[in-house]
């Protein structure tokens, strides 16, 4: 394994996340990544764990509404 970059902006906060799990709403706190915005990008929440737990890769593609908008 080899380490390609440090991303030292990026803070880890555990939100109260509210999903749909079988229609029913539902919240639960979450492992999240804060990664801030470029230039006029908004700050972008991103998972780290499933609803249910599980954990997953930090994906750009399952960043959540921006807490700053």
């Amino acid at each position: 394994m080899r380490v390609n970059k440090i991303m030292s902006e990026v803070s880890l906060v555990i939100a109260d996340l509210a999903v749909s799990i079988h229609g029913e709403i539902q919240s639960c706190p979450t492992l999240c990544a804060v990664v801030p915005g470029d230039g006029g990008e908004l700050d972008r929440l991103i998972p780290l764990n499933t609803p249910d737990g599980r954990p997953i890769f930090m994906s750009y593609d399952n960043a959540i509404q921006p807490l700053n908008s």
